[in-house]
């Protein structure tokens, strides 16, 4: 059989049943051998059968976006209206409405696509790759380049890229549950299956969508993108990712504004035609007053401000993978890590090796050497130190062939692999692991050269040299080996046993540098971190305290094993430490806490972290993590560094708070606002503002609004979780509403004394100063703090001078009548002027008493003994 395939004319998306086919001729079908393909015959399959994606997500992205704008029933119902306005003759209304909204739309588009492309060029940079042969050598490549025909290796940790049929394979176990169900993971092996074999008795194919949990393997690709069997699932169901506790907040905000501009449209358009006004201009003015009540730019504000939060956390080290994650890191108030890298430097040594009873002899590091060299599953740190020390001493390790392996899974916590060493007879297996596990396989001891029965008093010594050792922050592994005479026809799991203990691995792994203060610089924003790892209860308890982190309250994996959920709940919030844990139990820990109103995020790197990433609020993963680690994260750090993740929460938390400004400011601007005009609607001989005005009205004073997503955030804000509150917003409304309102009574009154009822210097005279008080009252309400103590952002201060100019020269500019403008006297300009710096000084007084009548609420919540009934509270937003 050729190692690598010659071009051949073959269309490999016409393959029927090919789990059913022998091997040879499913090679000869694809037109490709065990090397697989020539980089040419790639890349002309490639342009036939199309890249390795479900769905090309940026194709008409552009359209997609723009008309989205559209999608919004007031936009379509102004359209409407503008095709009305032509038809009854009003054709000067009906061309400012289409500009206006033409505006509007491509305004928002330009925001949304800009952010949507920014963030398709960092998803680009995490794109998950396979190990493919191409050319007769051995490479990753993105796995949206594979095709029908490649070979791919597999390995634990790696995702499957397409739907591929076995080759070969060692202990291959994949999980495949998202397929199948299956709780389990299953065993691939290369063979022939029926026909008729439904998914998940098709042993000798992994599919698109399923993990290798432990061992390694080698598989034909068949089937690529949406020809795959997950492919064809995604191609008639919309997967959406489970809605974040930011976007059901956004939703609820949504039906409430919907439920109050319904009753205003109706109210005002319904009295209008009581007062016998013309009906084209009521139905005009009751849209428009709808269109000014609605945060028509909310999805576009949302989009850009995650956009913008992602780049700037990218610029820190963090690719954000789902953009709706990032209010989620803002929430964030609990974080449940591994030690290795996070918490220490991540550069494992090998410190020295130790025998069973004392000083090992030097055949320790050659077999230590030998495992960790030959050795094809899992990449991993240990590995590498032992490489190093073996080089570093000269190990060499050359003259041994390797004839078998045993790969590495999380119930034996084992390696194993087989050598033989020419000119000698026989083969040995060299075991490498956890202590627990090589000692219950262990048989005999090395002493001096001999093997020795080990017996319960040498066992016990062992274990207190164990415990010792790990007391001191050592990483401690065992190794054995067993000569077999007469080597098996083949080696599996079973052939583990009556192994000779040879001795000890100690590994270290510092501190990292610095991580003292990045813990405290977490806790002072009320993060706490937990512990949870694979390693015994003395490193971690060791590691704990070197770095100011709490271990008086320890938990194993095997008393969590015995404990119920219900009790977990409980447990978990008091655990500081989870110790000697397995997968499955770290998706239990991350359950419970969350079961206890915790918002958590979890960081880890491993295939056994996936589970627990998946659970999380929001999982964090690392660069170069294993692939099923990283595509079930949220976010992906650069380096896997608590300092990196500090600034993506910090990141996170800025574009929550700018979020929450743009709500919070723009609808108790617009409820004031649109609360005086309906009311002056009915008490004014003519209409308070023509639609046109409130059109331009909201048109203007959105251009700032899209700056707010770049404002500066008081740090106060930057130390707190936050979680979106939809009774805050609604206080927030309320309060700062009515006092818009309370100002516009005052500015409707002063305008009807000085301009004698005339309509076009009432209506130009509120326009004026309705369109200066909602910019302005943006820069004293978007912080706590006392206006001038916050600096606002330089964009959001540029635009929002620069409109209030233009607001002061609507008036006088060519093409002002077209919207029914007229100059407007000195006396009115100031006193006008007067009554926007009451309201901005009267804001800037309810403003504290708001938000310390909030901090008090907020301190009720967290401490509910001062509370005289214990009632439950939600959590309260801050902006």
């Amino acid at each position: 059989m050729s190692s690598v395939a010659t071009p051949v004319s073959v269309d490999p998306t016409e393959l029927h049943a090919y789990w059913s086919l022998p091997q040879s001729d499913l090679l000869a079908d694809l037109g490709t051998g065990e090397k697989g393909l020539s980089t040419d015959t790639a890349q002309a399959r490639l342009k036939q059968v199309g890249a390795n994606v479900f769905r090309d997500e940026s194709r008409w992205l552009g359209l997609r976006i723009f008309f989205g704008q559209f999608k919004s029933p007031l936009v379509l119902i102004l359209v409407v209206a503008a095709a009305i306005s032509i038809a009854v003759g009003e054709w000067r209304e009906a061309i400012i409405i289409t500009i206006i909204v033409l505006a509007s739309s491509l305004l928002s588009f330009y925001q949304e696509y800009s952010a949507s492309r920014a963030v398709e060029e960092l998803k680009a940079r995490i794109g998950f790759k396979a190990k493919v042969w191409r050319d007769g050598t051995l490479g990753a490549l993105p796995a949206n380049l594979l095709v029908p025909g490649d070979v791919i290796e597999l390995a634990a940790g790696d995702l499957i890229p397409a739907d591929a049929v076995i080759l070969s394979a060692t202990d291959l176990f994949v999980s495949q549950s998202a397929l199948t169900g299956e709780t389990f993971p299953v065993e691939k092996r290369p063979g022939e299956v029926s026909k008729e074999a439904v998914l998940a008795n098709r042993s000798n194919v992994v599919f698109t969508g399923s993990s290798v949990r432990s061992g390694i393997g080698r598989a034909v690709i068949v089937e690529t993108g949406s020809a795959t069997e997950y492919g064809t699932i995604a191609g008639h169901l919309q997967v959406e990712p489970p809605e974040t506790d930011f976007a059901r907040g956004i939703r609820h905000f949504g039906y409430l504004m919907t439920r109050v501009t319904l009753i205003i449209v109706v109210v005002i358009f319904a009295g209008n035609l009581l007062l016998e006004r013309p009906l084209i201009d009521s139905l005009l003015f009751a849209l428009a007053i709808a269109v000014g009540l609605t945060p028509e730019l909310l999805p576009a504000i949302v989009s850009v401000t995650l956009s913008n939060g992602a780049r700037r956390m990218a610029a820190g080290g963090v690719i954000v993978r789902r953009l709706a994650s990032i209010e989620n890191l803002g929430s964030m108030n609990l974080l449940c890590t591994d030690k290795t890298g996070t918490l220490t430097e991540g550069v494992v040594r090998l410190d020295r090796l130790e025998g069973p009873l004392g000083t090992a002899d030097n055949a320790l590091l050659t077999f230590a050497a030998l495992n960790a060299r030959l050795q094809n599953g899992m990449a991993n740190p240990l590995d590498d130190a032992i490489d190093t020390a073996a080089t570093g001493a000269g190990t060499d390790t050359s003259k041994f062939r390797k004839v078998g392996e045993i790969p590495y899974d999380f119930l034996r916590k084992r390696l194993s692999v087989i050598v033989e060493e020419p000119g000698k007879p026989g083969q040995r297996l060299i075991t490498k692991g956890a202590l627990a596990n090589i000692l219950e396989i262990s048989t005999t001891y090395l002493e001096g050269g001999e093997s020795r029965p080990l017996d319960a008093e040498t066992r016990q010594t062992l274990e207190k040299r164990f415990s010792d050792w790990s007391a001191e922050g050592f990483r401690v592994l065992g190794l054995a080996v067993r000569h077999f005479d007469t080597p098996p026809e083949t080696y599996h799991r079973d052939s583990e046993t009556e192994v000779t203990f040879a001795g000890f691995l100690l590994f270290s792994d510092p501190p990292k540098q610095g991580i003292v203060e990045t813990l405290a610089a977490l806790a002072r924003r009320g993060i706490a971190v937990k512990v949870i790892t694979g390693d015994n209860r003395y490193v971690a308890a060791h590691l704990a305290r070197s770095v100011g982190l709490s271990a008086d309250h320890i938990l194993t994996g095997e008393e969590l094993s015995r404990t119920a959920d219900e009790a977990l709940a409980a447990l978990a919030s008091k655990t500081d430490l989870f110790v000697e844990i397995d997968p499955n139990q770290k998706q239990r820990i991350v359950a419970a806490l969350r079961g206890r109103g915790h918002v958590v995020g979890y960081l880890g790197d491993g295939i056994n972290d996936a589970p627990a990433l998946h659970e999380a609020d929001i999982g964090i993963s690392v660069e170069g993590a294993a692939d099923v680690a990283q595509q079930a994260a949220d976010m992906v750090l650069v380096d896997k560094n608590l300092d990196v993740l500090l600034d993506g929460v910090d990141n996170g938390r800025k574009t929550f708070a700018n979020t929450l400004k743009y709500v919070s400011t723009t609808t108790s601007a617009n409820f004031g606002n649109m609360i005086s005009m309906s009311v002056a609607s009915f008490v004014l001989p003519f209409q308070p503002l023509l639609a046109k005005q409130i059109l331009l009205n909201n048109f203007l004073s959105d251009i700032p609004s899209l700056t707010i997503a770049s404002d500066n955030v008081d740090e106060q804000a930057v130390m707190l979780p936050q979680r979106w509150n939809i009774d805050y917003v609604q206080r927030f409304m309320i309060v700062f509403g009515l006092i818009s309102t309370v100002f516009d009574m005052l500015t409707f009154g002063f305008l009807m004394v000085m301009t004698k009822e005339t309509a076009a210097i009432f209506q130009t005279g509120w326009f004026v100063e309705s369109l200066i008080t909602e910019l302005a009252i943006v820069l004293v309400i978007r912080t706590a703090k006392p206006a001038w103590k916050s600096r606002p952002g330089r964009w959001l201060l540029i635009s929002t001078i620069a409109v209030i100019v233009l607001a002061l020269s609507v008036p006088y500019l060519p093409g002002a009548d077209w919207f029914g403008f007229v100059p407007l006297p000195p006396g009115v300009l100031a006193g006008l002027a007067i009554i926007t710096l009451l309201y901005l000084i009267a804001s800037e007084v309810a403003k504290h008493w708001f938000f310390t009548h909030e901090h008090a609420r907020r301190t009720t919540r967290q401490h509910p003994r001062r509370r005289r009934a214990a009632k439950p509270t939600r959590r309260v937003g801050t902006v």
